[in-house]
């Protein structure tokens, strides 16, 4: 399950290349959080970055 985790953090780090760096912290930062919410579960982690990414998104509207 630890593999699966790794393996979808490396992947959202992957798209970090395509996104601004608020959005880049905003996934990392959110799947982290996600991650240790959820004990390490690959929903969490996933979750997690998706709504990081979205603050990003949402912090780079407002600071541009």
């Amino acid at each position: 399950m630890a593999r699966f985790a790794f393996a979808i953090c490396a992947a959202l780090i992957a798209l970090g290349g395509c996104a601004s760096r608020a959005e880049t912290v905003g996934t990392l930062g959110g799947a982290a959080v996600g991650s240790a919410a959820s004990g390490g579960g690959v929903l969490g982690t996933a979750a997690g970055g998706v709504v990081g990414y979205e603050a990003g998104k949402v912090y780079d509207e407002k600071h541009k």
